[in-house]
């Protein structure tokens, strides 16, 4: 990959990858081994809703979701569902990228947010859902937001040449693990780092203005100005991705990407060598984009596409 950077400390990329199941590990990890060789640290923070699904399924218990009252969707996690998380990202999809990077040359170390606490979160007291057309209140979610990252600790493997691949559960107030969403989590992680660049992978080649056509994707992606409505295309699991993309950006974190994790070379869009959509906040308000350069806030609509599910 070119855009190498000449001098000044290496450029640290923040990949987040592994909601959807559309992604090529064996290409991102191909990747991941060119940006290293390019001088540039990398951290992959992952989610696995698809394999969470299966092991769902092989122990027999049901996942759902709930919807709160402005349409974002969330996973509920009860006691067994997070169980389900912590097997599924820390047995399954970890390992597997693990053993990819592995024969691609790069030393990496899987890591959940419970490892030394590296993800501190707050757990949600309370969550309003709209269960069957009424607002009611959830109290026994086991899910938190993020509070705090231990950059030092991933700054210090990273030193070491070594790719940090982060994933939930983090651990609550209480010393007890919470589910968090690990889109969020990835935003939280490049905050930490001051990183120069954060790259969502998912199952389209990036922002579409369809959601059934894939050459429908945007180039750059503005995002409107808080409370402003979300277009209608904007559904389910690319909502929060924008959502994390904000907080990003918000926290300084300077280039914020969507793209393909099943392209040939899915991390190309940091380097500006592969397709993408860049995500940049909005403008003065006096400034009137147009309308298809315009993001979504915070909304969303029931998802449909695989490649905007919510993930985890």
């Amino acid at each position: 990959m070119s855009g190498d950077r000449v001098d000044g400390p290496p450029e640290t990329v923040v990949v987040k990858c592994g909601g959807s199941g559309a992604l090529d590990v064996d290409r991102l990890c191909e990747d991941v081994a060119a940006l290293r060789a390019a001088g540039r640290r990398v951290v992959l923070v992952h989610g696995g809703s698809a394999e969470m699904s299966r092991l769902a399924e092989q122990l027999g218990v049901e996942l759902r979701y709930l919807t709160a009252p402005d349409g974002v969707v969330t996973r509920y996690t009860d006691a067994a569902t997070l169980d389900v998380l912590t097997l599924a990202l820390a047995g399954r999809v970890k390992p597997t990228l693990l053993r990819a990077l592995d024969r691609h040359g790069v030393r990496a170390v899987g890591l959940t947010g419970l490892d030394s606490g590296l993800l501190r979160a707050r757990r949600k007291k309370a969550v309003r859902a709209v269960v069957e057309g009424r607002v009611t209140v959830v109290r026994d979610d086991r899910s938190g937001r993020i509070v705090g990252v231990d950059a030092a600790l991933l700054h210090d493997l990273l030193a070491a040449g070594v790719v940090p691949v982060v994933s939930p559960p983090a651990l609550a107030e209480d010393g007890e693990p919470v589910n968090v969403n690990a889109d969020r989590a990835a935003a939280a992680v490049a905050a930490a780092l001051r990183a120069d660049s954060l790259l969502f992978l998912t199952g389209a080649p990036g922002v579409l203005t369809d959601p059934t056509d894939p050459a429908s994707a945007l180039a750059a992606y503005r995002l409107p100005q808080p409370g402003e409505p979300a277009p209608s295309w904007v559904r389910g699991g690319m909502t929060i991705k924008l959502v994390a993309a904000r907080e990003a950006l918000l926290a300084g974190v300077p280039s914020v990407w969507i793209s393909d994790g099943g392209a040939a070379h899915p991390l190309k869009a940091v380097t500006g060598e592969g397709p993408g959509t860049r995500v940049t906040l909005p403008g003065p308000r006096s400034e009137r984009p147009a309308p298809e350069a315009q993001g979504p806030t915070p909304e969303a609509e029931r998802p449909t596409p695989e490649a905007q599910r919510p993930s985890r």
